[in-house]
């Protein structure tokens, strides 16, 4: 595995959503997080953005797009076994629609795993891609997300509306 690190910027159409950076090995895509634009730091060495991150920069901008409802993109986050089992989870809840933790849990084979669901969900590095944000509390209501509840409701509502 190389361990070479590129990194660039995508600028989502909405402001409430900042800037996403995404990080990339030779091997896949490691993070892509939200970030203020202003954490963009003038001394960081400019953005040098590998294959994978040219072809994330693209599958995002269909995305916001209405253009896709599905990410087609080598992944390549350091994760336990149980992580990898839980964000392959997140993968398959479609476009649009949201699930639960118990509902996660049940579908990994361990309706009492909620809380385990809970915590590699909140570890997902790979955000928008691997939709941690399409996982709700069982009451329906929004709950904790990395990129923030704005980020999430506006996520949620972007991909209603696109499905609509």
């Amino acid at each position: 595995m190389n361990s070479a690190v590129a990194f660039g910027y995508y600028k989502p159409p909405a402001i409430t959503l900042g800037l996403i950076r995404i990080q990339a090995s030779n091997d896949g895509l490691t993070a892509i997080t939200f970030i203020e634009p202003t954490a963009v730091d003038t001394a960081d060495p400019a953005p040098q953005p590998n294959a994978h991150i040219r072809l994330c920069q693209q599958q995002l901008a269909e995305y916001f797009a209405g253009q896709r409802t599905r990410f087609e993109l080598p992944l390549a986050a350091r994760s336990t076994t149980f992580q990898q089992q839980v964000w392959r989870q997140l993968c398959d809840i479609p476009f649009g629609v949201t699930a639960s933790y118990a509902d996660i849990a049940t579908r990994l084979g361990n309706p009492r795993a909620v809380r385990a669901v809970g915590a590699a969900n909140g570890r997902n590095p790979l955000a928008i891609v691997v939709p941690c944000h399409r996982v709700i509390g069982r009451d329906g209501s929004l709950t904790g997300y990395a990129g923030g509840l704005a980020r999430k409701r506006w996520l949620l509502a972007h991909e209603a509306a696109a499905r609509a």
